[in-house]
């Protein structure tokens, strides 16, 4: 599936490739709408219809990932409403034992996430994951998410990798079309993002049942 000796650096993604996603997906869908239905005293079936129906607007953009915009749209404290559940963070399967493995190979590793800074602060506290790369970086920092070109051109400026070289994992179909638009060589999808949900496919994308798969081979 991956041939070691062509690549140089490994982009990763962090919410569905490095952490499980059921963490997010418990968040927004579940514990927000009973926090915001409570606070404003709705019911719970309108509240997750209300809800996802203003997430949808921006989903793909930065403001859906941000969550200022989202505090002041909802009234919520919502950094403060994530640290209030973050036991529930946790790495998916195998996900620190492939950090191991490409630190062994001498690889370059960056994290390339859509999270908000304050996101990626939790998460880092919660699971210190930042030693086995050579950089955390978060699409705010460049004023675009990964679903836009922007994003690549100005992350490119700021790490000078080989596009041909780079290895891409990711769990979002529409960030690896940004990223394959872009140029990336090597492009990865994740089939079960959320332990919680099944697998999905990513067609024409491959995708990893287990980082097991692209463990051990040269």
């Amino acid at each position: 599936m991956i041939q070691w000796n062509n690549v140089e650096t490994v982009l990763l993604d962090m919410d569905g490739t490095l952490l499980d996603l059921h963490f997010d997906n418990y968040f927004w869908l579940t514990y927000i709408p009973q926090v915001f239905a409570e606070k404003n005293q709705l019911e719970i079936e309108y509240t997750q219809q209300y809800l996802g129906e203003k997430f949808d607007k921006k989903r793909g953009s930065l403001d859906w990932y941000c969550l200022d915009y989202w505090s002041e749209q909802l009234d919520l404290p919502i950094a403060q409403l994530k640290r209030d559940i973050q036991h529930k963070i946790s790495f998916r399967p195998l996900a620190l034992e492939f950090l191991e493995y490409l630190k062994k190979l001498n690889k370059q590793v960056f994290l390339a996430t859509n999270a908000h800074p304050t996101t990626l602060e939790i998460k880092v506290l919660n699971t210190q994951f930042h030693h086995h790369f050579d950089g955390l970086y978060t699409s705010h920092e460049f004023g675009a998410p990964k679903e836009q070109q922007k994003f690549w051109q100005k992350f490119q400026d700021k790490i000078g990798f080989n596009k041909t070289n780079t290895l891409f994992i990711d769990d979002s179909i529409s960030v690896l079309n940004s990223a394959k638009q872009f140029g990336i060589g090597h492009l990865l999808g994740i089939a079960k993002p959320d332990s919680q949900k099944p697998s999905q496919t990513m067609l024409p994308f491959d995708v990893l049942d287990s980082f097991s798969q692209i463990m051990g081979e040269t």
